[in-house]
């Protein structure tokens, strides 16, 4: 994933999805602002599995070259 596609970064995404797990664990926001943090933690997992794709797939790629040498 490149910063053209998505202006966060891993550390980024990672951070802050870690500081909406520890609201939600809190227990102490409303349903709303729960549902709110849900969708939010949602969209940050998917930020991280698309920037370790695209790392699993660049070290894929330097495997396979260097195998093939």
């Amino acid at each position: 994933m490149s910063k053209e596609t998505n202006p966060m970064s891993y550390e980024q995404a990672r951070d802050e999805l870690q500081e909406v797990v520890q609201q939600l664990e809190q227990q102490n926001v409303s349903l709303e602002a729960s549902m709110l943090l849900w969708e939010r933690g949602e969209e940050l997992a998917k930020i991280c599995e698309e920037w370790l794709s695209g790392a699993r797939k660049k070290l894929d790629k330097a495997a396979k070259e260097r195998q093939a040498k």
